[in-house]
């Protein structure tokens, strides 16, 4: 990428980037060094898109779940983690209403559901559910080996899949229907469903939650792809011009005193960017407005670190990495020192 370029992305999900990118003020902040902003996810290459789960381009940067930023970095992708935004979220084993599987100690022996997509980057779908299952395993003192896992197949691909005539005109299809569908066959005994779309789907089908894990006193318990969300940008980018980082850091920052002073406005922006209502926003995210703060607490990145080793675990990393190298906290420092400047 040249010089007065750079790309962007994020995931629809909580994030300050999301509403610092809605409000224009990236484009506002970086225009006023010459450098023009692109969204990834609006480009029409697929190989600029992939940037959004490989880390790829240089000079871009990315907020969104923290699986895709942690696989990239284990490829050897040079990136740094300037920051991190931790929004519990609803994290869920459900099952059908009327089942014998009714708290989390009935779990052992039964069939669990988990999503398999071929094909893609990285399956971040079938690790966040396999994490919540050994989250709600861990409570009870059992391994993964406990339970029967059960494939769920899925064919379509979450980057070529939009615009599909069977999605009825909406922009997407709802993430846990393979799985639903699974569990009303009598397939499997249990799924694993999370944030806005897990309650709503949970809400829809009327289902027993046999453990909720989402708002455990222990990170490594919630821990999960979207607890907490990355800030990652593009090594060149951060050494070439730490300036711009630290402009970058500013304008997250920026959102997030905004969204701390504007709950019900926030509240409508996280629910147009995760689909969903607000009331189901409301009922996973909590009070979303004062959780969009952007920080490196060491708990937090002692909590990415542990995230990481059950990644490499499960065979969804190849390599191993040093998660405390990987953070850099210039931006934050350096924006903390601008404030008191």
């Amino acid at each position: 990428m040249s010089a007065n370029s750079i790309w962007y992305t994020r995931c629809p999900v909580p994030s300050p980037l999301g509403l610092a990118a809605r409000f224009g003020w990236l484009d506002e902040a970086f225009s006023r060094y010459g450098i023009n902003v692109q969204s990834i996810a609006d480009s029409r290459d697929p190989v600029v898109r992939e940037s959004h789960f490989n880390h790829t381009l240089r000079w871009s940067f990315r907020q969104g779940g923290n699986i895709p930023a942690i696989r990239a970095r284990s490829d050897g992708r040079e990136t740094r983690l300037i920051g991190l935004t931790w929004v519990d979220e609803y994290q869920a084993i459900i099952t059908l209403p009327g089942s014998r599987l009714r708290s989390v100690d009935d779990l052992p022996g039964r069939r669990i559901g988990v999503p398999r997509r071929a094909g893609n980057i990285v399956d971040f779908h079938r690790a966040t559910a396999l994490k919540g299952v050994v989250s709600a395993l861990s409570l009870i003192g059992k391994s993964i080996e406990a339970v029967t896992l059960v494939d769920v197949a899925i064919e379509e691909s979450i980057i070529t899949h939009k615009g599909d005539p069977g999605l009825h005109g909406l922009a997407r299809r709802h993430p846990y229907w393979h799985e639903i569908a699974a569990l009303a066959r009598g397939d499997v005994d249990a799924i694993f469903v999370k944030g806005a779309e897990g309650i709503t789907i949970s809400n829809l089908v009327g289902a027993a939650v046999v453990v909720e894990t989402g708002h455990h006193p222990d990170p490594k318990v919630r821990i999960n792809n979207g607890t907490p969300r990355t800030l990652t940008v593009d090594a060149s980018f951060i050494e070439e011009r730490p300036d711009l980082a630290v402009e970058l850091v500013t304008q997250v920052h920026r959102a997030s005193d905004w969204a701390h002073q504007h709950p019900a406005e926030t509240l409508r922006f996280v629910a147009q960017e995760v689909l969903t209502s607000e009331e189901a926003a409301a009922s996973a995210y909590g009070d979303v407005h004062l959780k969009l703060g952007l920080g490196l607490p060491p708990e937090q990145v002692a909590a990415i670190s542990h995230f990481k080793d059950f990644l490499l675990s499960f065979g969804f990393l190849e390599k191993d990495f040093d998660v405390n190298a990987w953070v850099d906290r210039r931006p934050i420092e350096g924006v903390f020192k601008e404030a008191a400047e």
